[in-house]
């Protein structure tokens, strides 16, 4: 008696769903790595910053308010903000940005104006960048951030078959990036206007747009920047004065001067988790700006590395974020988020270790500041988002073979 076939098709039927399980279990396996580390060296950074924030304001607070616990009480509060701002932004779906990203981009505009405002706008060394509401200050320029590459990476996605003509990539991205500058450099603050233009440049360098529209604006934007820099004495000095520091150490060159010192005391091992003599009014801002200056003095080289290797994990997860997302907006988002974080690590440590001009950046997660703090939480929010997605993904795709197989 001759044996039965099994059909082809029935063959495949019953082998397909087994093989999209598996898949969909990789997916998720990895998802849920990704994640872990994501947010795993997010809360590191971010209870480290706490950390630091109290050593390292300490001194000032104890001087100015009577208390050592002031700016730190501060910082775990917006620490427990910023976490509820995670958790919601995980929470949605980052598709939902893409509609949000006009009105976003309007409310950070008119915050902007309003610190301009003299009735409204809040002044401290020398620039109004602040809101009061009070007991609570706002730093609109934060939240522009965001909506900035929010509202590019939903242009660029609208138009991708379109981002090789300069016509479509200059309407309407180029006005909105001037005009938020503007704004910003406004207050003034050139170091936040630097890291919002080059958010947007490497956004656009990660789309693909041709290399010759990208050298034609960094030289145009370096023209300007230089410009700007040249045309305020107190920028004028602090560009110059980077250079040779220790020409002018106790005028021009005194905050860097200060900085090389306190990383140098530290050597391999630190001097001891609150031990800095450079916090006793030697390094100035030493708990916003100059941060990581009392982190290598107290921890010495090896903490750095540690922070470095905690930042290296948090920027290339978000490359893998990026990589990975399932649709154009989801890697455009991602690229942009990281590009902010990774581009302002860089202006902030470059600042401090006497590579690049000291512009008034704040170290993400570390330094002391509120805004800073919650909108970087809420963009790490986004991230995660965005890496669920290939799970929601190839569940969707896998739940109606599984139903037909169980019919």
């Amino acid at each position: 008696m001759a044996s039965r076939a099994v059909p082809a098709g029935r063959h495949l039927r019953l082998v397909r769903p087994a093989d999209r399980v598996v898949d969909r279990a990789q997916v998720e396996i990895s998802v849920r790595r990704t994640v872990f580390v994501l947010l795993g060296s997010t809360m590191f950074l971010t209870v480290g910053g706490l950390v630091m924030v109290l050593s390292a304001s300490s001194v000032y607070a104890a001087t100015e308010y009577g208390s050592s616990f002031v700016f730190f009480d501060r910082q775990v509060a917006y620490a427990a903000v910023g976490v509820l701002a995670l958790l919601l932004t995980s929470r949605m779906r980052y598709q939902a940005w893409q509609r949000f990203a006009v009105p976003f981009l309007g409310l950070s505009i008119v915050l902007l104006a309003l610190v301009l405002h003299p009735t409204t706008g809040v002044a401290a060394y020398g620039s109004s960048r602040w809101i009061g509401a009070g007991p609570v200050t706002v730093q609109p320029s934060e939240i522009a951030k965001l909506a900035l590459i929010v509202f590019t990476a939903s242009v660029l996605a609208r138009k991708w078959n379109q981002i090789d003509e300069v016509k479509h990539l200059a309407l309407p991205l180029l006005p909105v990036v001037l005009l938020l500058c503007g704004m910003v450099m406004l207050q003034p603050d050139l170091g936040t206007t630097v890291v919002l233009a080059g958010s947007v440049f490497f956004l656009l360098f990660a789309a693909g747009v041709r290399l010759r529209y990208l050298v034609t604006t960094a030289i145009v934007g370096g023209a300007i920047g230089m410009a700007l820099i040249m045309s305020a004495d107190y920028r004028r000095v602090r560009f110059l004065s980077f250079l040779h520091p220790w020409a002018d150490a106790q005028n021009s060159g005194y905050q860097l001067a200060q900085s090389l010192i306190a990383l140098g005391s530290g050597g391999w091992f630190g001097v001891g988790l609150g031990a800095s003599r450079q916090k006793w009014m030697y390094v100035p801002n030493a708990h916003t700006d100059f941060i990581f200056s009392i982190l290598g003095e107290e921890l010495g080289l090896v903490g750095e590395l540690v922070v470095l290797v905690a930042f290296g994990l948090l920027l290339y997860t978000g490359i893998r974020v990026a990589a990975k997302a399932p649709d154009t907006f989801g890697r455009l988002l991602a690229a942009g988020i990281v590009s902010w974080f990774g581009l302002q690590v860089v202006v902030n440590l470059g600042a401090v270790t006497g590579l690049l001009p000291i512009t008034g950046v704040p170290l993400p997660f570390l330094s002391f500041g509120g805004s800073s703090l919650v909108v970087s939480l809420a963009a790490v929010g986004v991230l995660t988002n965005i890496a669920l997605a290939p799970a929601r993904v190839a569940k969707r795709r896998a739940a109606p073979r599984s139903g037909r197989r169980a019919a």
